[in-house]
């Protein structure tokens, strides 16, 4: 086939056109993910803190630190005098971004305690299949993404929810984007609770829930030798069935990958180290509660550990006609902050995940109390940091402020345990997100001090709320009493009764307050909306997970 010399300049010509465009494009999206944070604190973890710095952000990796380093002309040039730099921090155990179960409607049997799941072949009951991934179940989008970047946190490890065995867990970027683009590493682990299962099914005991755990170890271990033999030679073997279950355990059992026991107590917790011995498992302790009764044993055995920092708290109201806590209750608070000394001295490594609490800002409360009890703050920030990717396998590319580096990076005004420090940036996967910290209205211009500020919407009133529970609505309403920047009130609903609201405060931006909620077990419930005219909307955070909820102003 002949063509023309006129048409394959012209056709030269086009592809140039387009491979100029192209490269533009890719310049302009470099310059708008490149950054420069200049005359910074910067605590790097893995190194001395750098006083004064700058740190380069390109295509989402950490391109230059340092003391003398000049800001390209290329990038955005961030001023970080009075800031401090620190790497992106982790929750190390959380169900972000999962849905929770639905719930049934008052009257009906028990909805049973799983969210929806992929459609499984297993042969296993539903909470008994390790295949659940939570790389399937993961929706970035979800709101509580954004309320863990504004209490700091840029990395997560995600774990399905409420089964024995749990699921896969995955190590995941808030940037709450894809969940493709959002996934650092899936699987990270197997997680596993000794709980029991609904409905009848077995087990319904904890004898018998270590039972059929170790049973399925055994399982997979004879399924793995079946599955070599007939590859090395299939004739004359029978085909092995095909069991997706006892194959997601073939990994767990050759120690390919770790698995993440849920234990709290004493007990459980060598319960899970005589199962790790006995399988030669790479083991992982998650809560963790009493691990200091037995942090010698988790130092020999190399056994990380997940420590919680929810905290156990009276949360019945005081009154007296209250009954009085236990002596063995109040001595469970105390040494549960002094927990994560104990493993530090003891040469544990630890991590610190939120253990479901409802209000993020316990975070940084109980780590703050975990320091007065001991811990050094290097400790403390290493437990949030290095050490929860070193656990992880994910040393070489989070954890720290080094060249290379994903740019996850967490900025604050003031020393992140200060209690009075602020959260302003977290850089996700180079990605800037800005935390508007709303200024405190200025008293002197306030009348009694109960005046509401001009750049403060006046929540006062009375608000129907509906509350979207997953498999059911409810209607609640809202009484709120606003002074300046403060909220008082409660929440009233036909299903959960009257709760007073705690810790309400109003933004420009919205507004936030914590009740507590009643439904069998005692919890939080961390309510974070906006407000528009007689309108609101936002997110309750639950220990399930998040919930929408969306309310109108009574007249």
């Amino acid at each position: 086939m002949k063509i023309s010399i006129t048409r394959f300049f012209a056709a030269v010509f086009a592809a140039a056109i387009v491979l100029l465009n192209s490269e533009q494009i890719h310049a302009q999206r470099s310059a708008l993910d490149a950054y420069a944070i200049t005359n910074a604190r910067i605590v790097t973890v893995s190194g001395e803190t750098i006083e004064r710095g700058t740190i380069v952000i390109r295509d989402g990796l950490i391109a230059a630190v340092g003391a003398n380093i000049a800001a390209p002309a290329d990038v955005r040039t961030i001023d970080g005098t009075g800031l401090t730099v620190y790497p992106g921090f982790f929750d190390a155990n959380t169900n972000l971004g999962i849905a929770a179960a639905p719930r049934s409607q008052p009257g009906q049997p028990a909805a049973p305690q799983v969210q929806a799941t992929p459609q499984s072949n297993s042969a296993f009951p539903v909470g008994l299949q390790p295949e659940i991934s939570a790389a399937d179940l993961i929706r970035p989008s979800d709101a509580t993404f954004e309320t863990a970047r504004n209490n700091g946190f840029t990395t997560a490890l995600v774990v399905p929810r409420e089964r024995i065995f749990v699921g896969q867990s995955a190590l995941v970027n808030l940037s709450g984007d894809t969940a493709s683009t959002a996934i650092v590493r899936a699987p990270i682990a197997l997680h596993v609770a000794f709980v029991t299962l609904q409905g009848g099914e077995f087990p319904t005991s904890l004898m018998g829930t270590f039972a059929a755990i170790r049973q399925m170890f055994l399982d997979a271990q004879r399924l793995d030798a079946t599955q070599k033999a007939y590859a090395k030679n299939a004739r004359g073997i029978r085909r092995p069935e095909e069991n997706k279950s006892l194959e997601a355990l073939i990994r767990i059992v050759n120690g390919e990958m770790p698995v993440v026991f849920q234990a709290d107590a004493e007990r459980e917790i060598i319960r899970a180290l005589d199962l790790a011995r006995e399988f030669n498992l790479k083991a992982i302790i998650a809560g963790g509660a009493e691990s200091y009764k037995v942090a010698e044993r988790l130092r020999t055995q190399n056994v990380p550990v997940l420590l919680s920092l929810n905290f156990p708290k009276r949360t019945t109201t005081t009154s007296p006609e209250a009954d009085p806590e236990t002596l063995e209750t109040l001595r469970f608070r105390v040494a549960a902050q002094k927990n994560a000394t104990k493993l530090a001295q003891a040469r544990v490594r630890f991590a610190f995940q939120s253990g479901g609490m409802a209000n993020l800002n316990d975070f940084w409360t109980n780590a703050n109390k975990a320091i007065e009890n001991g811990l050094g703050r290097g400790d403390a920030l290493r437990a949030m940091t290095i050490s929860a990717a070193d656990i992880f396998g994910v040393a070489n590319q989070l954890g720290s402020i080094e060249t290379g580096k994903i740019a996850n990076l967490t900025i604050t005004r003031g020393d992140v345990f200060d209690k009075n420090r602020q959260f302003t940036h977290v850089f996700v996967d180079g990605r800037m997100f800005e935390i508007k910290n709303a200024p405190k209205p200025d008293a002197s211009k306030q009348t009694g001090g109960t005046a509401t500020p001009a750049n403060l919407p006046n929540l006062s009133g009375t608000w129907n709320l509906t509350v979207e529970i997953p498999g059911q609505t409810t209607q609640a309403t809202l009484n709120l009493t606003q002074q300046g920047d403060k909220l008082t009130g409660n929440l009233q609903s036909a299903q959960f009764g009257t709760s007073e609201l705690k810790s309400g405060e109003v933004t420009a931006d919205g507004f936030t307050f914590t009740t507590v909620v009643t439904t069998g077990q005692t919890f939080d419930v961390l309510f974070n909306g906006k407000v528009t005219g007689n309108q609101m909307s936002g997110t309750a955070t639950t220990p399930q997970g998040a919930i929408p909820f969306s309310g109108t102003k009574t007249p």
